[in-house]
């Protein structure tokens, strides 16, 4: 069986179009990984983190366990309340996964 080298993604689930979806790709698990660093290194439980968003603890636990997905803007609402760097997320993530190619 070949492998897609990137994802590790079987070959035949390229050719027939069944691709994870982005919660599970590789690149979306570090995403994940980096916020729950963030908020760790800043010293936050969950729950504090869902109390300054004013949503529940529930809600912070499913994007942090891919169970759900950020949008943008909920993105930055929460690197504000975690009081992270943006250019410095953003170089991280780009360091270890890279761009997207064109």
């Amino acid at each position: 069986m070949k492998f897609n080298l990137f994802w590790d993604i079987p070959q035949w689930v390229i050719t027939l179009g069944i691709m994870p979806s982005s919660l599970h790709r590789r690149q979306y698990e570090f995403f994940r990984l980096l916020l729950v660093t963030a908020r760790e290194s800043a010293g936050l439980t969950q729950v504090q983190v869902a109390q300054r968003l004013k949503k529940p603890q529930s809600y912070v636990s499913k994007y942090e366990r891919g169970e759900r997905r950020l949008d943008f803007t909920e993105f930055m609402e929460l690197v504000e309340v975690l009081g992270v760097d943006i250019h410095q997320f953003v170089a991280t993530y780009v360091e270890r996964v890279g761009l997207p190619k064109k």
